[in-house]
């Protein structure tokens, strides 16, 4: 069983969809197989085999939560530290064509939300990143093309 690295925040909000498909969501899908079943003939009721298929998806997803928490290696940030980048740091960049500064936290993939800020440890940009310290210069082989950053900070928050 391959283990996999999360921030405590990502185990978190993991922690709470498992939560809200298996006390909210599923109640919900049984009610409406149950109101559809009521309504008769279910070889042409289109509203019972909506809230089946919702109810497939629905176990799908809560399996899927499942293996992830039980494989999770949750990483509290706040204890890492140092001068070079690992997963959990949160880096300031700067776009050495445009000026642009980004602001980057590396995270697990299942927590991974770039307009958020937070990239996947596992993206190019964080792979070109690792072990870099403050005033290196880093190439990202991007699908877009190469850019070229300055790393401007290091923090773990």
């Amino acid at each position: 069983m391959e283990k996999f690295p999360l921030t405590a925040a990502g185990y978190t909000a993991l922690e709470q969809e498992l939560k809200h498909r298996q006390q909210v969501e599923r109640p919900r899908i049984i009610q409406a197989i149950a109101e559809a079943r009521s309504h008769g003939d279910l070889s042409e009721n289109a509203e019972y085999h909506s809230a089946k298929e919702s109810q497939s998806l629905n176990e799908g997803r809560i399996a899927e939560l499942e293996d992830k928490l039980s494989r999770a290696e949750v990483i509290d940030v706040s204890k890492l530290g140092g001068d070079t980048i690992k997963f959990g740091a949160t880096v300031t960049l700067v776009d050495e064509d445009t000026d642009e500064e980004k602001k980057y936290q590396i995270v697990g993939e299942s927590e991974a939300d770039v307009k958020g800020g937070r990239v996947s440890i596992t993206s190019p940009i964080a792979r070109a990143l690792i072990g870099k310290r403050v005033g290196d210069t880093v190439e990202v082989n991007a699908p877009g093309g190469g850019k070229s950053y300055e790393v401007l900070a290091i923090a773990f928050i």
